[in-house]
């Protein structure tokens, strides 16, 4: 039967689901906090490497940082299409592993690196076309346009680095390895601020322990910031892709032989699986792309503080992503063992937990929105603009965490169309609705509260989908 630590150690919890044995609710809570930590840890990362590119660079002065922000729902398009390409193929994998089929876990990985490798070129492609027009096209102020257009064809060319990043780290998730992904992303972060430190800095004078020293950069600003990025990203997919196939006690490549040609039924399954996925996220970022020309014509002011509100509420909403990336594996091998009564208890699990850690996160946010700001800018108009929003936001963080979380449970539900055509009506039909009434008259003001005021609706129409139960129906 195996030591009591056996049972309670992740591999060993996890090895109950796929085998069938019953679980107290003692050890669904234990598994759901050992799976959901280093994700959340790993989501920090993330975003601590955004809100550090925003110090560094909102350090030069508004111009640079509303270069940035006028950018930043663009790329959180493509990475959301690189996302949903690699969930297609992960959610798979996490079906297979609960069903106990190791072998076929492995070969849909096989199938997915050309498909998700040939994606990614695809996107950089489209990225690398259209860099030099997209600030004019967003109505960035003229002044902001050059450093924005070089900022994403930078950030377009490594977009195939990203994607085999996201795959490798989808795919250890849904194996139930949240440490590894983890680790290798808090590397990715303390590498971007090294090599931030050098790029978008010139070369200037300092002292350690009092001692002078001239500490040599390269002056690049925005560009260096980009740099910093993608340059630590490939460090972390070389490593993290290496792990995935050749270390992996599941995944791991070397283990039996098989065709990395992908197969139509694979395929099929990934486009079912991310295709709505791909167009959710899409329609999302449309909306924040159509969000950003709402906001560009309030100023470079408003511009810049939009965006570091939005870097600096992330994280406060990470760890729902962190937990919903545990729901995501929980509830994508308990349906795999074809245990719907695991299933729905998991489901409650994480969303109660997503609500409750986001809720006390909403409170640290009001209350040092002053201090999260500040850390970002020294400009006094846009610190001023970035309290507000994140106050105003605040209030919405224990819904924006149930819609987080159980559009998680979803994904590892196989279910994703019905969701996303939820998140595609709340963006569409609520936010950008009453943005584009309150703006006029409230300016950044009107933006928030009409943001605000839908992530409540969406948490709310999304639990009521939870509660019956119809999302289960899928296997």
């Amino acid at each position: 039967m195996g030591t009591d630590s056996e049972r309670n150690n992740t591999d060993g919890l996890l090895a109950l689901i796929r085998g069938g044995k019953p679980m107290t609710l003692g050890q669904q809570l234990r598994l759901t906090v050992q799976l959901s930590v280093p994700s959340i840890l790993a989501q920090f990362s993330s975003i601590a490497m955004q809100y550090i590119d925003a110090s560094m660079v909102g350090s030069l002065g508004a111009n640079p940082a509303a270069s940035i922000g006028l950018m930043s729902t663009t790329t959180w398009l493509f990475s959301g299409l690189c996302g949903a390409t690699a969930t297609g193929f992960s959610v798979q994998v996490a079906h297979a592993i609960g069903a106990g089929d190791m072998r076929h876990a492995r070969n849909v990985l096989r199938q997915s690196v050309i498909s998700v490798f040939v994606f990614g070129c695809m996107l950089a492609f489209v990225g690398i076309s259209i860099s030099g027009h997209l600030p004019g096209w967003l109505g960035g102020d003229p002044a902001i346009r050059s450093d924005a257009s070089v900022y994403f064809l930078i950030y377009s060319i490594f977009l195939p680095v990203r994607q085999m990043n996201f795959l490798a780290s989808g795919m250890l998730r849904c194996s139930g390895n949240m440490r590894i992904p983890s680790m290798l992303n808090i590397l990715m972060c303390l590498l971007d601020v090294i090599f931030n430190y050098f790029l978008i800095f010139g070369t200037r004078q300092t002292s350690i322990f009092g001692i002078p020293l001239e500490m040599p950069g390269a002056g690049l600003g925005v560009e260096g910031a980009i740099l910093g990025t993608v340059l630590a990203e490939t460090v972390t997919a070389s490593l993290m892709s290496w792990y995935l196939f050749r270390r992996s006690p599941m995944l791991n490549l070397r283990i039996d032989s098989g065709s990395f040609i992908p197969r139509r039924s694979t395929l099929k399954k990934a486009v079912y699986i991310g295709m709505p996925m791909g167009l959710e996220h899409s329609v999302i970022c449309g909306a924040q792309i159509v969000s950003t020309v709402i906001v560009a014509p309030l100023g470079i002011f408003a511009i810049a503080a939009n965006s570091f509100a939005i870097t600096a509420e992330s994280l406060c909403y990470m760890p729902g992503y962190g937990i919903a990336d545990a729901a995501t594996t929980l509830v994508g091998q308990s349906i795999g063992a074809r245990r719907k009564d695991l299933t729905r208890r998991f489901a409650y699990i994480t969303v109660v937990t997503g609500m409750a850690i986001m809720g006390i996160m909403g409170v640290a946010m009001y209350l040092f929105a002053p201090q999260i700001i500040g850390i970002m800018t020294p400009v006094e108009e846009i610190r001023d603009l970035g309290i507000m929003a994140l106050r105003i936001e605040a209030f919405a963080e224990p819904m924006f965490a149930a819609a987080i979380v159980s559009y998680g449970v979803f994904v590892g539900a196989g279910n994703t169309i019905v969701p996303s055509i939820m998140n595609f009506f709340s963006i569409w039909a609520v936010r950008l609705t009453l943005a584009a009434w309150l703006a006029p008259t409230l300016g950044l003001r009107g933006v928030w509260i009409a943001m605000c005021i839908e992530l409540c609706f969406r948490g709310t129409i999304f639990l009521i989908r939870l509660a019956r139960g119809r999302w289960l129906r899928t296997k």
